[in-house]
């Protein structure tokens, strides 16, 4: 059937994604997901025909126009471009998978056609994986998260997951209010960030047309001002190892799952979310991959950018690029685990309220609206200030179906602008979580050693916190972790030993303790 031609005008937002492409660092979101049973690949090419390009927009292409950009209908629209066979050599397991996402997340994708591609492949571990790469102007990652889960089913034969419902054409008013109760936690905004925002790309924000806008809705001009004031001023974070000059070569891994009811379980007893464990636990594992390398880690902090979503889930059916970052201390330098935690958690908490995430939409519409050399100069300022990109994704948290096979594991990557070299993946899926990590193979070549931390600095916080006195009327104080901390071997002796061996004369934890780890911390 033919498809109607249509052109429409790309956002300012969306418009400073298609610009941020460079050799070294493609703006390109990538997914993985395994099966333990083999994907029918015409099953899965239904499923794309009738469940994806139901939105018109992946059947469009970016085209370029001096001062702006549209998507437009691909006449020549051939699926099987989009959606193909591929194959790993021999018995292909993790390694050979990872080497081939590696590949395909620095391959370009055609800018002469829709950018995306779903890459099935049939020989993982004796079932499957499906590798799915979108270009970011058509949207950011919580859409496209959203929109994959609508491809998915409750059971092998159906009925869908969770299907789109488009809601009913509204008002204006009905529009105007939902948009207020999305910026309401930065609602003291209006004034200011008006002038800021027609600063920046040199003429007045309409908000109905383009909500990437939003930035011009300031009131409280003096808290914007100051907000923007803090990011031209913000100074480098720690140089690392994970800092340098990037190449087009990537390398990407990552781990085996954690229960998710575990670190819920360890935030609770420690007051902290599961967002601040993880984090933690990530913090831990960079921290222990430099000292590997013979690099120093006292005092080190590394910054990451962290997307915000700025828009209500059911409004993710619209696709484009609706978030704004903030700039998270991740404090590399604290090795007691819970010392770390409440620092992380310090940090989060100093971000609450923050003009950041708007701001920050609003620049990147500045740069979509505004001439490239205002874009260099806006993204090599952001850059500058940031080691890695970081993003977390509550994912389902019941079994999924997808072409009629059961998804085992979910894990994707978002790009990295500028000169960010390292990219950092949580994603949470059926009661638990995986962690991924993409590097710059000049900076990073071994990411599973960074990502094999990640299980052993959640190990150690478990232990840490099993260990130390717990006080009947206060939280765990940072002293009394450390004193626990300092019962243990050394960092290097648990590194070589597995965290799992950390307490003295402590035996390996057995599956039937480890299930019961949920339920000691929970009784405190």
């Amino acid at each position: 059937m033919a498809v109607p031609f249509r052109r429409d005008k790309i956002s300012a937002v969306d418009t400073a994604w298609l610009r941020m492409d460079r050799p070294h660092n493609l703006m390109m979101i990538c997914g993985v997901m395994t099966f333990r049973e083999q994907v029918d690949f015409a099953r899965l090419r239904r499923v794309v025909e009738e469940r994806f390009l139901v939105f018109r927009r992946f059947r469009q292409r970016a085209v370029e126009h001096p001062g702006y950009a549209v998507w437009e209908t691909d006449r020549h629209f051939d699926i099987d471009r989009h959606a193909v066979h591929i194959a790993l050599p021999g018995r292909a397991g993790k390694r050979e998978l990872q080497t081939l996402v590696s590949r395909l997340i620095a391959t370009p994708l055609d800018p002469a056609r829709p950018m995306w591609q779903y890459h099935l492949v049939e020989n993982y571990r004796g079932g499957s994986a499906l590798i799915v790469r979108i270009h970011h102007s058509y949207a950011d990652g919580i859409a496209l998260v959203r929109v994959m889960l609508s491809m998915t089913d409750a059971a092998r034969d159906g009925p869908p997951a969770m299907p789109f419902n488009p809601p009913k054409r509204r008002s204006h008013a009905d529009d105007e209010s939902a948009l207020a109760a999305l910026i309401g936690p930065v609602s003291g905004v209006m004034k200011t960030a008006m002038h800021v925002g027609s600063l920046l790309v040199e003429r007045g924000a309409d908000l109905w047309n383009d909500p990437s806008k939003a930035v011009s809705l300031a009131t409280q001009g003096s808290a914007l001002t100051a907000e923007l004031a803090k990011l031209a001023m913000m100074g480098e974070d720690s140089r690392t190892r994970f800092k340098g000059r990037l190449g087009p070569a990537k390398r990407v891994a990552w781990t085996d799952s954690l229960p998710l009811d575990e670190v819920k379980a360890v935030g609770r007893a420690l007051g902290g979310s599961v967002n601040d464990v993880l984090l933690s636990c990530v913090a831990g594992a960079m921290r222990s991959y430099l000292r590997d390398k013979g690099d120093p880690t006292e005092g080190v902090t590394v910054r990451a950018l962290v997307p915000v979503n700025l828009r209500p889930m059911d409004k993710a059916y619209k696709l484009g690029n609706q978030f704004g970052l903030v700039f998270l201390d991740l404090p590399i330098g604290i090795e007691n685990p819970v010392e770390r935690l409440y620092a992380v958690r310090a940090n989060m908490n100093a971000l609450k309220g923050s003009y950041q995430p708007v701001l920050a939409l609003g620049l990147l519409a500045a740069m979509g609206s505004g001439p490239r050399m205002l874009q260099e100069a806006l993204l090599t300022a952001l850059a500058r200030n940031a080691t890695a990109v970081m993003t977390n994704v509550p994912g389902p948290q019941q079994p999924l179906y997808m072409a009629g096979a059961p998804i085992e594991s979910l894990m994707f990557w978002v790009p990295q602008s500028g000169d960010i070299g390292i990219g950092v993946s949580i994603i949470s899926y059926s009661g638990a979580v995986h962690f991924g990590l993409v590097s710059d193979r000049g900076l990073c070549p071994d990411p599973e050693k960074v990502i094999a931390h990640f299980p052993r600095e959640f190990e150690k916080l478990v232990l840490t916190t099993l260990m130390a006195p717990w006080p009947s009327d206060a939280p765990l104080s940072p002293e009394a972790a450390a004193r626990a901390v300092a019962s243990r071997p050394s960092e290097r002796q648990a590194a070589g030993g597995g965290a799992r061996h950390a307490a003295k004369g402590t035996a390996k934890p057995t599956a039937r303790r480890r299930r019961g780890t949920s339920a000691s911390l929970a009784r405190g």
